[in-house]
């Protein structure tokens, strides 16, 4: 109750640029909105709104790289911000609305790129590092980047993309490390920063042009940009920093909260939440450019970050690995889970390790809604209703539970699954170059995501719409097996798709990892798992023992992969 009623107090007095509303709004038969009031959301660009109120905590650390110890200040990052935007227009000669694509891993230099081509007016589409040069030539080419940022050790990686698409695209590189040589033909980032550009910035960066083009494959289909304007992002900004809603308090002259960033900034979660809305409120940012054990943990003993933002991988390997210990938590104030659900039983193994009363909660959002959409706060935890729940919908926002289907986007009753449908200011302009990708039925935009709701209001998720397996006609989501299986002993890891079943149509079969030095009998899973589901959703498919679940960067699990195994195995 404590870390409640202080959280809110201090949370108050930081949203300046937020005006509220009179009145609440509530789920209705036709649509469920937030139950908090309507906020206003200024007409800024992306870079100026961040940076607002830099100039009070300008000798603060804005961003330290985890690895390496290389950091800046907030008065650097405004700086380097000015210089590298000046560069682009007048050493680069980029005109306004060109694309640069940002090949880097997470470093305290990503939101110096960000923020600085946003105040050029420049677009930047956000690269995976660990994509294939096939895969990045084919985003070269459709957002017609210009410009490639990248680290010196990814040169060759972007070298190879580019040359993919015979075009000559200019690739500036950093210098992660001391010593490090540019290479040849190669401009070093550093001179693009470090030196004042004399460029005469004209002032009419539009807040409903393009800031950002990250990759998404959306509800079906191959990856295609979503474009991300100034006032997208800018919203959820403002959504987020609802007193109701934010968990991060803003600097002041005696405290600056800190968080990890190992998820990464080019998926829109990383890039608004862990990079642009912690800069936003003054907050340390420190960045971890891979994922390792070590790595994370020892960035944890060291830094004791207040919150931890986490995807369902982190938050079950905080879970299970020995040498995370109890004291590890000490300075944590609280626990916001995303980029995939994670169910109340990880939840509860992640809560018993730390021996502490943490606030948990969970977020729900996409690439193309900036990316919040609905999140759960601290003044719901008190409601039992809400166990297992995303939430509820952030301010300004709607949505909807429809039929599969259903065009007529018919808005559903409680407990009834369909697919959530959303309207706000935070939902992506449309797909770059892809006019026939319509996703949008009368305004509200489909999401792929099959929920239900309440009788509060609490939204629940089950799985993707393209991800359910169908068995004999029912629905079955993998998601709910995988948090069954992952109760199992000696489980750590579980993934579930659906593969041919000759008398069921389709049948889920178990994919699981075990902890390390110990053995599963698949026949006792099966059992497990029989006892606790309909008969419909039994494992009649089959368990495989393997060494880890395929995943993407976020977190998601890479079903594909695993009904290629399969299929590879059953040929």
């Amino acid at each position: 109750m404590f870390v409640v009623s202080r959280l809110v107090k201090r949370s108050a007095n930081r949203v300046a640029a937020v005006i509220l509303n009179r009145g609440g709004r509530r789920a209705t038969h036709s649509k469920i909105t937030s139950e908090l009031p309507d906020i206003e959301i200024p007409r800024l660009p992306l870079n100026e709104y961040v940076l607002e109120f830099a100039s009070e905590w300008e000798d603060r650390t804005a961003a330290e790289c985890g690895l390496t110890g290389r950091k800046y200040t907030y008065k650097e990052l405004r700086t380097k911000v000015k210089n590298f935007a000046g560069a682009l227009r007048k050493k680069l000669k980029l005109e306004k609305g060109d694309v640069i694509a940002v090949l880097l891993p997470n470093i305290p230099e990503y939101p110096v790129v960000i923020l600085g081509a946003n105040r050029a007016g420049i677009i930047c589409t956000t690269v995976n590092p660990i994509y294939t040069p096939a895969e990045i030539s084919k985003q070269l080419l459709d957002s017609s980047t210009k410009v490639i940022v990248t680290l010196n050790e990814l040169w060759a990686l972007a070298s190879a993309s580019k040359g993919l698409i015979n075009k000559d695209i200019p690739i500036v590189t950093i210098n992660s490390q001391a010593g490090q040589t540019t290479p040849a033909g190669a401009i070093n980032f550093s001179e693009l920063t470090d030196n004042s550009v004399d460029f005469p910035e004209d002032g009419t960066i539009c807040s409903d042009e393009v800031a950002v083009l990250p990759y998404s494959s959306g509800t079906t289909g191959l990856p295609k940009g979503v474009q991300l304007t100034h006032f997208n992002i800018v919203s959820n900004l403002c959504q987020l920093e609802h007193p109701l809603i934010g968990c991060n308090w803003r600097t002041t002259a005696d405290h600056q909260d800190t968080t990890q960033a190992v998820l990464p900034l080019f998926h829109i979660y990383g890039l608004t939440i862990l990079c642009m809305y912690q800069l936003r409120l003054g907050c340390k940012i420190i960045t971890l450019p891979k994922f390792t054990p070590d790595l994370y943990i020892g960035t944890l003993k060291k830094h004791k970050p207040e919150l931890l933002y986490l995807a369902p991988p982190i938050a079950i390997f905080l879970a299970n690995h020995p040498t995370v210990k109890e004291e590890d938590f000490s300075n944590v104030r609280t626990i916001i889970n995303g980029a995939a659900p994670l169910g109340i039983l990880d939840e509860e193994k992640l809560l018993k390790k730390a021996n502490k009363n943490i606030p948990f909660l969970q977020g729900y959002g996409l690439t193309e809604t900036s990316p919040a959409v609905i999140t759960t706060r601290l003044s719901h935890l008190s409601n039992k209703s809400i166990i297992g729940s995303l939430g509820k919908p952030v301010p300004n926002t709607e949505v909807k539970i429809i039929g599969i289907d259903d065009m007529t986007a018919t808005h559903l009753g409680p407990n009834q699954m369909g697919e959530l449908v959303v309207k706000g200011p935070q939902v992506m302009k449309g797909y770059h170059n892809r006019p026939e990708e319509n996703i949008f039925i009368d305004g509200w935009m489909r999401t792929g995501d099959m929920m239900y709701y309440n009788e509060d209001g609490f939204l629940f998720i089950t799985d993707r719409l393209k991800e359910l397996i169908k068995v004999k006609g029912f629905q079955v989501p993998p998601a709910e097996l995988e948090e069954i299986i992952r109760d199992f002993p000696d489980i750590v890891d579980a993934a579930v798709v659906g593969v041919p079943h000759e008398n069921y149509g389709e049948a889920p079969r178990a994919y699981v990892v075990p902890r390390q030095g110990t053995k599963i009998n698949p026949e006792k899973l099966i059992e497990f798992v029989k006892s606790k589901v309909a008969p419909y959703k039994q494992l009649r498919g089959g368990v495989s023992i393997i060494d880890n679940i395929p995943k993407n960067a976020s977190g998601k699990i890479l079903r594909r992969e695993l009904k290629q195994l399969y299929e590879k195995a059953n040929k």
